[in-house]
């Protein structure tokens, strides 16, 4: 049946036009001290090398999924000739994505941000320890500012529908006679909750990093939608909270993840130039 269903609380509203939003409010990771067991890879670049530390206690499927590339382990289909090959998949991949003051992305066996070689996996990420279920989805009168809430229409559309379908609300007649119910869970509804109505899935057994500068996270399509293409923060972007799975972080070279951000670059973002991933492999035990 289709709906028309009248706007909840969208008087006085005023819509995010900035894609990175700034607010004094930052959600507080609960970190878990660095234990010497974590992984560490060397990316080395074109343009010099990246040394990474690897959240394995937080986020085990994301990391192994990593390594597994990078090292060759793990099974993948190539692009072009739709085989199954175990061999490095970083190496001589590009940086197809790269945003100054945001951040630097690769990892798509393509070069276009459109493809993955491996079967999608879920998110690993724990919404309680970064704070989502504190932040309410409706704040000084209008959508938080990490909604990315731009129009009407993406408000009702990112917000409204998922929070009457959680409710069960099946029809015209059945959401009037429930409005007021609505309108209530909707000033109630948290972050965390509206994330989950929109598909995503969080867990609280282990701890998550926030995404601050430096960190090293997988890029996606929406919920649950990992494969192998990763990013870099050059900046915090508090607004991809609870949004991407935050696997790792710069230990040392982060002076070249700020070299490639600033890369000329054309249509889409890719740079003019490639910027290439040569290699990525496991830190080598100095003992």
């Amino acid at each position: 049946m289709k709906y028309f269903i009248p706007f909840l609380l969208l008087a006085g509203f005023v819509f995010a036009q900035d894609p990175q939003p700034e607010t004094k409010e930052q959600p507080k990771a609960e970190q878990l001290p660095a234990k010497a067991a974590n992984p560490v890879v060397i990316m080395k670049t074109s343009m010099g090398d990246i040394e990474i530390e690897l959240f394995a206690d937080e986020c085990p499927k994301t990391v192994a999924n990593f390594v597994g590339l990078a090292e060759g382990t793990k099974e993948w289909t190539d692009p072009k000739s739709g085989e199954t090959v175990k061999k490095p998949f970083y190496d001589g991949r590009i940086f197809h994505r790269v945003i100054d003051k945001f951040m630097i992305q690769g990892g798509c066996p393509i070069g276009t941000g459109s493809g993955s070689p491996v079967k999608k996996f879920e998110d690993e990420i724990n919404a309680k320890a970064l704070g989502l279920d504190k932040l309410k989805a409706v704040q000084n009168g209008a959508p938080h500012p990490y909604l990315l809430i731009r129009s009407q229409q993406q408000w009702q559309a990112q917000v409204i529908m998922p929070l009457i379908k959680s409710m069960g609300i099946k029809s015209d007649d059945e959401f009037k006679q429930r409005q007021e119910e609505a309108n209530k869970k909707l000033l109630e509804l948290t972050l965390l909750l509206a994330y989950e109505t929109l598909g995503y899935k969080y867990h609280d057994s282990r701890s998550s990093h926030a995404p601050k500068r430096g960190v090293l996270a997988m890029a996606n399509s929406g919920p649950n939608t990992n494969g192998s293409q990763f990013f870099i923060n050059v900046v915090d972007t508090p607004h991809l909270t609870g949004k991407h799975t935050v696997f790792g972080e710069v230990k040392n070279g982060m002076e070249i993840v700020d070299a490639i951000s600033k890369t000329k670059v054309g249509a889409g973002a890719k740079p003019v130039e490639d910027v290439k991933i040569i290699s990525v492999r496991l830190k080598k035990s100095d003992a």
